[in-house]
């Protein structure tokens, strides 16, 4: 016999015989007879009772007489007996109760139970959602935000910038609208793809566009929230989000962030692994290879870091395509611009394209900063709208800090970083190929600038040339020049200009091969795109000689003497208008281009620039 054959015969026989117990306990519950104590009485002196079982406060037991079905059991409640006396002279008929004493007893366990646990559980509950767990059972439970098409209401309108990105992304959204006639031809979706570049320039709003033009489920989620405290949750969310891909799908998974969960494993003591970390990794890898793209489940991440990912996260097959989103040009800045400043109102005199050109090197979201801190601006001054002066502020604001009018100086400090400043200005304007002079001002802003020089550029570069390099370095240590040719003494003031001018010439040196005596040889390593500058990022081994690092330091030395000489050269030929722009800068604080006195540049860049 089939072993699930008698398994359900025993369940049938354990069934009956159950039936017929219930059914012998009810028979035996009939043909007991609850009569009162007066009447137990009664048939006692009668002689009618057989026998009794006698309890503390119940009697039950038996007639002599038999009925049609045999002896008749009865029960009874005691009661005192000299009570039974007093009540017996009067002709009462009484009968005693049984005070039930189980729902105090019930409670007297149940309710201190039922606290403790109750307590136990509103001090864990608080614990895991600090914890980022929820319940017992959400553990395992993928966090995703799950939207649908009408929850995301972004589209490629609302991302400007980066029409490169959005070409590739376009395809994406094909597949996702159509699978079958994508992939007529044979081709298929990529599984992954991974939008890598700096922060801020719109890679989590590229995949919201994504899902509200192709109209499909958008789940999101950061690296950061698979790896919690216990072992193996991260892997079982990284289960379970696929799972509810599959199930949502045509849908698109979006993984912020994806350094905090794809870090390479034993890459070297600096971005080791640790065991949870690379068992979420592991299983994330697993899925990749398991899902089909035909379903309707697109993979997108992003990443600031793509250095640090694991080498197997971005083989082919799983993160196929890398989509470069990277700050944006000159046509991308009036392109976003043109996004955010439909939410405020501009003076119809304003051209946007003056605003870009003040803002090399924004991101998406600098540009969005920038927007609402110059409509700030404009309301603070009770304008009817926002004009360039009013973003040339919030430019001011973001790239030199917050203006401090209550940071006095002595009438000394005053001169010498007036002189400064001017000094910076007069050789950009004098040195060929530098980028033009916006405003000069000596009003202290941020945690340390006394003063600070604005320059626009003219163009965005991509590349520069030795001279350009030199010309700019002269412009950072003119106003240490300046210093030393009026007040024939230096201060600290120049301590960031010197940092700056020292990583160019450290760059011409060790990268780009521009000394003479080195050659061209590189000596270091470029460093990675988007890695900040720190101590992570700037360590890197040695890989030349003791003798070589001697010649790399002179090298350096002489293009930051030669930069020094030349602007202290400049400014000696204009020295008159040194003085007259410094007394200037004293009285009205802040110059703008049109108000810097004219200079005169040396024969050499003057044919530079005529050229």
């Amino acid at each position: 016999m089939d072993p699930k054959v008698k398994i359900n015969f025993w369940y049938v026989v354990f069934a009956v015989f159950a039936i017929l117990a219930l059914q012998f306990l009810y028979v035996q519950a009939q043909r007991v007879e609850p009569i009162s104590y007066s009447a137990f009485k009664a048939a006692l002196r009668d002689g009618r009772v057989a026998e009794v079982l006698i309890g503390d406060n119940v009697i039950q037991g038996t007639f002599r007489e038999s009925g049609p079905e045999g002896p008749k059991a009865f029960v009874t409640t005691r009661v005192d007996q000299d009570l039974v006396q007093d009540l017996e002279q009067y002709g009462v008929d009484y009968t005693g109760i049984v005070e039930s004493t189980f729902l105090r007893d019930l409670l007297s366990w149940v309710v201190p139970v039922v606290l403790f646990f109750g307590l136990w559980m509103f001090l864990f509950r608080n614990i895991a959602e600090r914890q980022g767990l929820g319940g017992f059972m959400a553990i395992g439970k993928s966090k995703a935000k799950i939207y649908v098409e009408k929850d995301t209401k972004v589209t490629f309108d609302d991302v400007a910038g980066v029409e490169e990105a959005k070409d590739e992304l376009k395809e994406v959204v094909a597949f996702l609208r159509d699978p079958r006639q994508y992939g007529r031809l044979g081709a298929r979706m990529p599984k992954g793809v991974l939008l890598v570049g700096p922060p801020g320039t719109g890679k989590t709003l590229l995949a919201r566009a994504v899902a509200g033009e192709a109209g499909v489920a958008f789940l999101s989620i950061s690296g950061s929230e698979f790896v919690e405290m216990f072992v193996g949750v991260g892997a079982a969310r990284v289960r379970d989000l696929f799972e509810q891909a599959r199930k949502a799908a045509p849908c698109i998974i979006f993984i912020d962030e994806l350094d905090a969960l794809g870090r390479a494993r034993g890459a070297g003591p600096l971005t080791g692994g640790h065991d949870e970390k690379e068992q979420t990794l592991n299983q994330l890898l697993a899925e990749l290879d398991g899902f089909d793209p035909s379903e309707g489940v697109v993979l997108l991440a992003a990443t600031n870091r793509p250095e640090i990912l694991d080498p197997a996260l971005l083989r082919a097959g799983r993160f196929d395509r890398q989509v470069l989103v990277d700050k944006p040009d000159l046509r991308g800045r009036l392109a976003i611009l043109g996004v955010h400043v439909k939410k405020v109102r501009i003076d119809p005199a304003l051209d946007i394209k003056d605003v870009a050109s003040l803002t090399p090197g924004f991101t998406g979201a600098d540009l969005a900063n920038l927007v609402n801190e110059a409509a700030i601006a404009a309301t603070r001054r009770d304008g009817q709208s926002v004009t360039l002066a009013d973003f040339t502020v919030a430019v001011e604001r973001i790239v030199a800090g917050l203006e401090k009018r209550n940071r006095i100086m002595n009438a000394d400090e005053r001169r010498v970083v007036a002189h400064h400043e001017m000094g910076h200005a007069l050789v950009a304007k004098a040195l060929p190929g530098t980028e033009v002079v916006h405003k000069v001002s000596i009003i202290p802003r941020g945690i340390g600038a006394l003063g600070y020089t604005i320059q626009r550029p003219i163009e965005d570069r991509y590349l520069m040339m030795r001279d350009e390099l030199e010309n700019k370095m002269a412009v950072l240590l003119a106003g240490r020049a300046a210093e030393t040719l009026v007040f024939g003494r230096v201060s600290t003031g120049a301590a960031d200009d010197l940092d700056k001018a020292t990583e160019i010439a450290r760059g011409m040196v060790v990268r780009f091969g521009m000394h003479e005596a080195l050659g061209n040889v590189t000596y270091e390593a470029e460093r990675a795109a988007f890695l900040a500058d720190g101590a992570l990022g700037a360590w890197q081994p040695r890989r030349y000689s003791e003798d070589t690092a001697r010649e790399i330091d002179r090298a350096i030395r002489q293009f930051i003497d030669a930069a020094f000489e030349r602007a202290t050269m400049v400014l000696a030929a204009n020295r008159a208008a040194l003085e007259a722009g410094a007394r200037r800068l004293l009285e009205k604080e802040t110059l703008t281009a049109e108000e810097l006195p004219d200079v005169v540049a040396p024969e050499a860049d003057r044919a530079a620039r005529a050229s």
